[in-house]
């Protein structure tokens, strides 16, 4: 029996070109080069200014919902570059940077996995090269200021009450969600109700993530929204980060932030790993900048979306898209049988085992994503199977035939145990449709009202039957609508476990409704945030939280990170 390896194991015994051979190997001249020891450094954005060559093609990478039963997104998104330059292409892969709370959370590391990884992914899973601690910093510095602002006077007459900017950890710590500050008398700050995000959920990440340059950081970061004056609703006045002198500090602590992070896979494609918001609870894609500068570089850029692609799909391709000028050439969407045996109502356990009623019933959910992709976006699509050693053929042919009956073709993906090679199949059928023309459009306009928008989501992309708005939703809708804020696109802030609100709900419901309890503006980001059902902007930990396998030895060799 072959020995098996986890898959830190696989890519510590891995060994990695220096990174000045890589950015060679991807066209980056010296001068653009900022290093942070030997395998990893940081592109200058001035690349952007100076390359004069056309952009290549952009290949979104998403999945069905995600389940226990995993569907791996990022694995193979990995394996498709690496297959991708295997038959000789110029590619690059663009992929977010891991937040430390779901690696010591439930789902470990978030580099890749098996042999189609990205490296080195002890420092990509831990502190990389410190961008997430920045926007962390450059948050809570804005929420000290805030604070501060209102001890010395409140010259802005900012109602305590009324201030929506949290503070930010990165990490799943419930016992923040809620809490009580300023306490201990008149020197200690004014006392009021506060609380913190997780860092990925963070304003400041999504801005860092649309930006294109340090003017328009600072341009974001002054729009950013903290809270409102006192007065009746219609006297509020919103306060931004402008308002307080914020913006160039902030931009100061992100400047190298902004930078992309050049790193490379197990088989030495080029990979920018570079910002890192949540697609359940922010707009879920890597930044703007590694995008544009992969674009540039290779004739063939491969990115991802978090979660399923009712979320980061739409969220990249409704938001990122639209707010960058982007346009997709195609859509690969991943799959797994044992997930969609999860879907039809299968246990975790029993995954493994042949189910083709199972199977039947979960199909549903990857074929609602398809037709979103194939006749809302209008775009061409390939359904990846990522395959497992217990799938039979009965099943594989189950998938390939619905699938064809949308006109959406599938390819077998066995990248986690063979790396590239084993997307070579994946990888000619997206070098085939990336060839074909297409029509690609957003779900719906800016034009339309609040309320028009997130019901197109609702009932183009979730398939439900349309929405309702608690009160309180209904007067933030009212309010931002009289501030200008109206038409700005909508990031659904959802559970990622169903198409509707309620994680329960697998396959493909449609009868339902979505309940919209809270509206707010990300006016920096450039989006108005819509809060459905339970969803936090600040995970717990689990019963048994990764971080209690995660250990070091006496060498600095970690164990256990995934």
């Amino acid at each position: 029996m072959a020995e098996f390896k986890t898959d830190i194991e696989i890519a510590q015994s891995t060994e990695m070109l220096p990174i000045t051979e890589i950015a060679k190997t991807a066209g980056i001249d010296d001068k653009y080069l900022e290093q942070y020891g030997k395998f990893k450094a940081k592109v200058d954005y001035g690349i952007l200014r100076d390359i004069e060559k056309p952009d290549g093609k952009l290949v979104l990478v998403t999945a069905i919902n995600p389940t226990p039963a995993g569907e791996g997104k990022t694995t193979t998104t990995v394996g498709l570059a690496d297959a991708m330059k295997k038959i000789g292409k110029n590619v690059i892969v663009a992929l977010r940077e891991p937040s430390l709370g779901p690696v010591f959370g439930i789902k470990g590391g978030a580099a890749g996995g098996g042999y189609a990884q990205v490296v080195p992914m002890e420092d990509i899973n831990l502190h990389f090269t410190g961008d997430f601690h920045a926007i962390g910093a450059a948050n809570n510095l804005l929420a000290a200021m805030i604070d501060n602002h209102i001890f010395q006077g409140n010259s802005l007459n900012i109602d305590p009450r009324k201030i929506t900017w949290k503070r930010c950890v990165d990490m799943n710590d419930r016992q923040l969600r809620n809490v009580v500050d300023g306490l201990g008398g008149r020197m200690n700050g004014t006392p009021r109700e506060d609380g913190y995000d997780i860092t990925v959920a963070s304003e400041i990440m999504a801005v860092l993530c649309l930006s294109s340059s340090i003017r328009d950081l600072k341009e974001r970061l002054a729009r950013i929204v903290i809270g409102y004056t006192y007065g009746k609703l219609a006297e509020q006045k919103p306060v931004t980060a402008g308002d307080l002198h914020a913006e160039g500090a902030m931009a100061a602590l992100l400047k190298d932030a902004l930078k992309p992070n050049l790193v490379q896979t197990l088989e030495h494609t080029p990979a920018f790993v570079h910002g890192g918001p949540f697609a359940n609870i922010a707009h879920g894609c890597n930044s703007v900048t590694a995008t544009r500068v992969a674009l540039k570089l290779s004739d063939y850029t491969i990115t991802e979306a978090g979660f399923g692609a009712d979320l980061g799909a739409e969220k990249f391709l409704d938001i990122k898209c639209r707010v960058a000028g982007l346009r997709p050439s195609c859509v690969v969407l991943v799959a797994t049988a044992r997930a969609l045996k999860y879907n039809g109502g299968v246990p975790k356990a029993e995954t493994g085992v042949e189910n083709l009623e199972a199977l039947e019933k979960g199909l549903p959910n990857l074929l609602r994503h398809i037709s979103n992709i194939t006749t809302v976006y209008k775009l061409p699509c390939v359904v990846a199977i990522n395959r497992f050693p217990q799938d039979t053929e009965a099943e594989l042919d189950l998938i390939r035939r619905k699938c064809k009956e949308l006109g959406a073709n599938v390819a077998l993906s066995e990248v986690w145990a063979k790396g590239g090679e084993g997307g070579i199949e994946l990888a000619e059928e997206v070098i085939r449709l990336c060839e074909e023309p297409n029509d690609f459009t957003f779900s719906y306009e800016l034009e339309k009202p609040i309320k028009e928008k997130i019901n197109d989501i609702v009932t183009k992309i979730y398939g439900g039957k349309g929405c309702v708005f608690t009160p309180e939703a209904e007067k933030q809708i009212k309010q931002l609508t009289g501030l200008g804020f109206a038409g700005l696109p909508i990031c659904m802030a959802k559970t990622q476990y169903s198409l509707t609100d309620d994680p329960t709900q697998l396959g493909a419901p449609d009868d339902f409704v979505v309940t919209v309890r809270n509206i707010k503006v990300s006016a920096g980001a450039g989006f108005l945030v819509a809060l459905t059902g339970d969803i936090m902007t600040m995970p717990g930990l689990p019963k048994v939280p990764a971080a209690e396998r995660i250990d070091v030895d006496d060498n600095g060799k970690i164990s256990g990170l995934f």
